[in-house]
């Protein structure tokens, strides 16, 4: 099973590198490489390379100890660069106007450096509202994140049929609502409740509970298994496992997880703002929409020194728990 693996991972390795080489071919060279063979390559090259025993995929799939031959490396090294030249492609860089075309952005650059205070009593409350959106978005999302990391953590789901149903189940959909991003959520909401602070904390709150599931669940999965056991020897139910065995050991990381991810709102509703979900973000778009470039200036310094002061906040937070 362990060499079909294998041969899988280096049939993938090499459907990449094709793919990117076809794709390059044709946006540099308009050369066309039919799908038969994009497809049917790899399959021959893994075919190969996968007899080889220090081949990429036996590495990954097989975890050879004190192989010292070079030919996963040349792979993985092969794969770092068409990725690099891919993205350079993809992403169209351009470092020559980068150097040169500075000069675009002077009128920005001095209405971010003369910010206008004559705008900072009404950007002082749209900024409070922000911080306010976040706060509550993190606690909302801190219940439904605490009981569901215990159904996502591995070590006390696998035991059971049930249990590894709970874990996947809670698993994907975290999953799959964390990969959706918070703007996206806030254009949900806007439309299903109003524009608005309301619909910026929900959007904020969905995507923390989804986010707060896989750190709270991480770090349940790497709690010391001795009080878990001993627990169990005492015939205690799974709720008593819990909560005397693992609660205990969670309660400091969960905190500081939880501040750090208050931080992590409050810059991403400044984002949400943008689509109708309140709070600082709503003025600045405002104010770029309008060329008011030393409200923006003022907005962003005020952005700057909230997150400055959350981050020294936070930092002593989360100092103070490592050390208790």
């Amino acid at each position: 099973m362990k060499y079909l693996k294998a041969l899988a991972i280096e049939y993938l390795f090499w459907l990449y590198i094709l793919g990117c080489t076809a794709w390059l071919l044709l946006r540099l060279g308009g050369v066309s490489v039919p799908a038969w063979a994009i497809l049917g390559a790899p399959a021959l090259v893994a075919l190969l390379t996968g007899r080889l025993d220090h081949s990429l995929g036996r590495k990954l799939a097989l975890s050879p100890s004190g192989e010292r031959g070079r030919l996963w490396k040349i792979e993985a090294a092969l794969g770092i660069l068409i990725s690099f030249v891919v993205g350079w492609i993809i992403v169209e860089v351009k470092p020559i106007a980068f150097f040169t075309q500075a000069a675009n952005t002077q009128n920005i650059l001095k209405g971010i450096f003369n910010p206008n205070p004559k705008e900072l009593v009404p950007m002082l409350a749209a900024l409070t509202e922000t911080i306010y959106l976040a706060l509550l978005a993190t606690v909302f999302a801190i219940p439904f994140a605490f009981v569901f990391s215990f159904f996502a953590a591995k070590n006390l789901m696998y035991g059971s049929l049930p249990g590894r149903i709970a874990y996947i189940v809670v698993r994907t959909v975290s999953t799959v609502f964390r990969s959706i991003e918070a703007i996206v959520w806030a254009i949900i909401f806007c439309v299903w409740v109003g524009i608005g602070p309301f619909a910026g904390m929900l959007a904020l709150w969905i995507h923390s509970i989804a986010s707060l599931i896989k750190l709270y669940s991480e770090q349940i999965e790497n709690i010391d298994p001795g009080p878990v056991e001993a627990i169990k020897a005492t015939g205690a139910s799974t709720l008593q496992v819990w909560r005397y065995a693992v609660t205990p050991q969670i309660l400091a990381p969960y905190l500081a997880f939880t501040i750090y991810r208050w931080d992590i709102n409050v810059r991403m509703a400044t984002i949400v703002g943008f689509v109708g979900g309140g709070g600082i973000g709503l003025a600045l778009n405002q104010q770029q929409q309008m060329l008011a470039w030393r409200n923006v200036g003022l907005i962003m310094w005020l952005i700057a020194l909230v997150v400055w002061v959350m981050d020294i906040f936070s930092g002593y937070i989360r100092e103070k728990l490592v050390a208790s």
